[in-house]
């Protein structure tokens, strides 16, 4: 059989109630040369009913169940290895395409331009009835910048600028490596690090995807139980010794202890999870570096407080 341009990945589970809006969305692309390979992680709701419909319906339609649940990142990466497509399109079970052409244009990206080995684009956040609630866009209008940029961008900001796995679409014979089982909420950042660090990213302005923010996402379940400390420490200790970092050593560990101390403050009201980040904190940095560090902290806020004021001081009174 001929290889497909695309392939597009469709992890699942118990998204039965969103896999229609998103498998229609992506069978109506005007750009048809693809397969679309659907994996269902052992669903408990209707999700293997919804794919056998389609399946019968549509050649291009490739679904599967696992034997057993393999967990999220583990079903990605069977989306991986299942594809045979030069590119690979991810699509989750509950979000779906927002354009007909949001194929063509971003294959037309990555074959355009071979040092271009990630392509992104804005995408609107919409809520469980699929109500569109605003749209993010977080690179200047159709850009194409170097990954080493991309990378120090979304380390001192703390954020996934690139997006989620339905933004973006890349080369499969630089992703064969897999996401990395280790991160469980900053999992899909870490594979965008990976594609980035050799090459450049290519940013479309157009929402050519919308994604879907519910209760019941895995994201809201690992901010509940505060795993994301976990990854940004794994994430930090791996790319911020790197040489394309643009950060003094100070600035790094100024990076660990902001991002440390914000969730000590969030969780001021919650005893339950101040007890998970005063956990976290004291495997880190021990007993009292990090109150000694949080002290330093107000001191020297305090001071830059301090000038400010003074500043303004002598300007209405010189």
């Amino acid at each position: 059989m001929n290889r497909p341009k695309v392939s597009v990945c469709v992890p699942t589970y118990n998204y039965g109630r969103f896999l229609p809006e998103a498998i229609d969305s992506i069978l109506g692309q005007s750009f048809d040369d693809f397969e679309l390979i659907i994996i269902d992680d052992c669903s408990q709701d209707d999700t293997r009913e919804v794919l056998q419909r389609y399946a019968a319906r549509d050649s291009r339609v490739i679904a599967r169940v696992n034997e057993r649940n393999k967990g999220m990142v583990a079903n990605w990466n069977a989306c991986l290895q299942e594809s045979r497509g030069t590119y690979i399109k991810f699509v989750f079970g509950d979000d779906f395409l927002s354009s007909p052409d949001a194929l063509r244009k971003m294959v037309d990206t990555l074959d355009g331009d071979p040092s271009v080995s990630l392509v992104g684009s804005a995408r609107n956040l919409v809520y469980e009835q699929s109500y569109r609630s605003s749209s993010l866009v977080t690179f200047p209008e159709n850009s194409i910048i170097s990954g080493a940029e991309v990378i120090n961008r979304c380390l001192k900001e703390e954020q996934n600028l690139v997006g989620e796995p339905t933004a973006v679409m890349f080369r499969r014979e630089q992703a064969m490596r897999g996401f990395d089982v280790r991160y469980r909420q900053i999992v899909d950042m870490e594979m965008w690090f990976h594609l980035l660090e050799e090459r450049r990213f290519a940013y479309i302005t157009e929402p050519l995807v919308s994604f879907r923010v519910h209760d019941s996402q895995q994201t809201a379940k690992n901010i509940q139980n505060m795993v994301f400390l976990d990854d940004y420490m794994m994430l930090f200790q791996e790319y911020l010794p790197k040489p394309y970092i643009d950060l003094k050593a100070a600035q790094k560990r100024q990076m660990v202890f902001n991002m440390f101390y914000m969730r000590y403050k969030m969780t001021r009201k919650d005893p339950q999870q101040r007890q998970l980040v005063k956990e976290k904190i004291r495997d880190l940095y021990g007993n009292g570096r990090f109150y000694w560090e949080m002290t330093l902290y107000k001191l020297n806020f305090l001071r830059k407080l301090r000038n400010r004021l003074r500043r303004k001081i002598l300007r209405a009174y010189p």
